[in-house]
């Protein structure tokens, strides 16, 4: 584990605690939204998680057909506003998100971890088979720049004899980890500028793990630990010193 600078304003929009499980067969949506009557008190606002599934079909003649879309409910968030956070119950897991201002992982992790245990209490969970962490920075650096280099050291390189103007870009890469048996999805990109001349660069990074935890699991949160590093030495190995001076 290496030892991180704690900045008062680090670029965190968000933060993704997401477990995956395999619930009890005789698990419905009814079981999923009781959920609610325990945490209302915080989070007041319910609202139904949709699914759309559409599905295609190759004929003999090479013809591509839809077949009927099928649309439901897999689940429900629970929202605090006032706290900006949200909990989700959903058909296959369970979820916590953190939305800015994020304090630290130290509560993030305490909270989610509660929630969670409530959430197993009352479906019971056979078996949870993935866990993963997310966390969305966006950092607004100040125009002009010169090069993206200057704040982000993975960034996109445009041949020499093009022209080197970029109006928009999307990077995604998988990193696994074999150490901790993990992957990381990084995704960089880009927004609008801002009415006060920055702009957004955004730093996704998404660390998970897939594997079987059984009964309480409490080797599943020293697992998040790992994750929680491993997402850490992305972040810090991913910006700049100019960068990090906006975070101070």
């Amino acid at each position: 584990m290496s030892d991180y600078t704690v900045f008062p304003n680090a670029p965190i929009t968000e933060a993704v605690i997401d477990i995956k499980a395999q619930l009890p067969e005789e698990t419905d949506l009814k079981s999923l939204e009781s959920f609610h009557d325990h945490i209302k008190n915080r989070f007041s606002e319910k609202q139904e998680q949709r699914f759309l599934k559409a599905d295609f079909k190759l004929s003999q003649k090479d013809k591509l057909s839809s077949l009927p879309t099928k649309t439901g409910t897999q689940g429900y968030f629970f929202r605090s506003h006032k706290e900006k956070k949200v909990v989700q119950s959903k058909i296959d897991g369970f979820a916590f998100n953190k939305l800015k201002p994020y304090e630290n992982w130290e509560l993030f992790r305490s909270e989610g971890r509660d929630l969670w245990e409530l959430y197993s209490e009352i479906v019971n969970p056979i078996r949870v088979i993935r866990i993963g962490l997310r966390y969305i920075n966006r950092i607004e650096v100040p125009l002009p720049f010169n090069d993206f280099s200057e704040y982000l050291l993975t960034n996109p390189q445009i041949a020499p004899n093009l022209p080197q103007a970029v109006s928009h870009f999307f990077m995604r890469l998988e990193v696994p980890n074999p150490d901790i048996e993990a992957t990381a999805i990084i995704t960089q990109t880009m927004d609008k500028p801002t009415t006060a001349q920055r702009l957004p660069l955004i730093l996704d990074i998404d660390v998970f793990r897939i594997t079987e935890y059984l009964g309480k699991a409490e080797d599943m949160w020293e697992d998040f630990e790992k994750l929680r590093d491993f997402k850490n030495d992305i972040f810090f190995n991913s910006v700049t010193e100019k960068a990090k001076e906006l975070f101070r």
